[in-house]
């Protein structure tokens, strides 16, 4: 996908039909800003939109990898207020984030959910290409443990964004991209895998 503010419009159509979804949203930044240079819609305020809105089923909302600047003291007090589960990328740094996709996995049950990566999540050694690179990220193999310890949930649908061919000069992130992708459509309902 393009920037992070393609997954508001997904979410609108999705609770529509589901109602309200939860979801796991794998990024370095909580995308819970209110305004940027006057407006209310970008790619740093999505899930503001979405609780606004009622998309979210709040209590089902689980945000991992969030690290990074931030101009409040308190970055994650919103997300907190609204009932998400904040996992700062410090709480998966050098361990198997599989226990934690079992906790996650009890949250979200088996109401509607959606997974929502940005790429930014991922450490950028091996991500170099988006647009807001936070280090100490998340590595691919806990990018992976978290999309398949998704697998058996309900997924409504997924996203991934934030790739920015014109920062990827490897070609690292488009392939870390897609095969996260490939992953993702592998974890959903009724997709036989070996």
């Amino acid at each position: 996908g393009g920037d992070h503010t393609i997954t508001y419009p997904i979410l609108q159509a999705l609770a529509a039909k589901h109602g309200p979804v939860g979801l796991v949203h794998v990024d370095a930044h909580t995308d819970t800003g209110d305004t940027a240079l006057g407006e209310k819609i970008y790619h740093g305020s999505p899930f503001r939109r979405c609780v606004q809105e009622g998309l979210l089923d709040r209590g089902r909302v689980v945000q991992i990898g969030i690290r990074g600047s931030s101009y409040e003291s308190d970055p994650h007090k919103y997300c907190r207020e609204q009932g998400f589960r904040v996992v700062p990328a410090e709480e998966c740094w050098m361990k198997s984030l599989e226990p934690l996709m079992r906790e996650v996995r009890v949250q979200m049950g088996d109401k509607p959910m959606y997974i929502s990566f940005d790429i930014d999540g991922l450490d950028p050694a091996y991500a170099p290409g988006t647009g807001t690179p936070e280090i100490a990220g998340l590595t691919p193999a806990q990018a992976l443990e978290i999309i398949r310890g998704c697998k058996g949930l309900n997924i409504v649908g997924c996203d991934l964004v934030e790739v920015a061919p014109m920062y990827d000069v490897s070609g690292n992130t488009a392939l870390l991209g897609a095969n996260l992708l490939f992953e993702m459509l592998c974890v959903l309902p009724g997709v036989k895998t070996l």
